[in-house]
């Protein structure tokens, strides 16, 4: 059989077997390997990278695709220099993972537009490439989710935003939520203590909770199950948004605003004076 039938029948089971990326890669790798005079396994194991990368960029981009996220960008991307009073070294220490492992939780805590979002879908990227479920959604969004299935009938554990091994809850705190979605809030909180890891990003400190969620005594369950097993990292700065506008008078009042919250809390989120 000569070489050209061989190499056809090579790419029809290639074909066969779904390996498209070495189907692509083969002729080319095939000449280099005859160039350098590369041993079997060493020509082997090029091809089967080639397929297993391709692979893992096909489940990664699928995964993002369906994650909810609302822009990809990583921690590169994350300007410091812009908010020097952020613990540098806390939050790239997140970036290991460990408290996914540990079904701890993270939550970011801050004034809008300081990069709490940004921090937060730059943990979901590293997650996912990593090989763990990742889901993002706005508290808006997920009370209303909570509310369809709880007037369904439906328990919704099979729903992504319970059984990720990540969901980023984005937005607390930016509008008030009623009695019944502080209830169902606090039941998704309960379901996934010690069990998986969740990621807050707020712009109300908590001790601000009580006036969000309507009920103190829930407000307090839910901070129980939160902040057992966490890691809080609190921001305080300019926002990223203004600062391509003149002058830092607008910044200044932007902060002066009261919708703006709490600039800074302790890591148990009660507000401090900066003064």
């Amino acid at each position: 059989m000569t070489d050209t039938l061989v190499m056809q029948r090579i790419e029809s089971n290639l074909s066969r077997l779904r390996l498209g990326r070495i189907n692509q890669v083969l002729a080319q790798v095939v000449q280099t390997a005859d160039k350098k005079s590369q041993s079997y396994l060493s020509f082997l194991d090029e091809l089967l990278e080639e397929e297993v990368s391709a692979k893992e960029q096909r489940r990664v981009d699928t995964a993002l695709k369906i994650s909810g996220l609302p822009f990809i960008k990583s921690i590169d991307e994350f300007d410091f220099t812009f908010q020097p009073k952020l613990d540098r070294q806390k939050v790239m220490s997140l970036f290991d993972l460990t408290f996914i492992g540990q079904k701890a939780n993270v939550i970011f805590l801050g004034p809008p537009g300081v990069g709490k979002t940004h921090l937060a879908v730059s943990l979901a990227l590293k997650a996912c490439q990593a090989g763990l479920s990742i889901y993002f959604t706005t508290m808006e969004d997920l009370v209303m989710k909570l509310k369809r299935d709880h007037e369904a009938g439906r328990a919704g554990k099979a729903r992504s935003y319970y059984k990720s091994s990540l969901v980023i809850v984005d937005e607390v705190g930016y509008t008030p939520i009623d009695r019944q979605q502080c209830n169902l809030f606090f039941r998704f909180v309960a379901n996934r203590y010690e069990k998986a890891s969740t990621l807050i990003t707020s712009n109300k400190a908590f001790s601000d909770w009580a006036e969000l969620f309507c009920d103190p005594v829930i407000v307090t369950a839910i901070l129980d199950r939160l902040l057992h097993h966490s890691v809080v990292v609190n921001i305080k700065g300019n926002s990223y948004r203004l600062r391509a506008k003149e002058g830092k008078d607008v910044v200044n009042d932007c902060q002066k605003l009261k919708s703006c919250g709490p600039l800074l809390t302790t890591e148990n989120g009660t507000l401090l004076n900066d003064h």
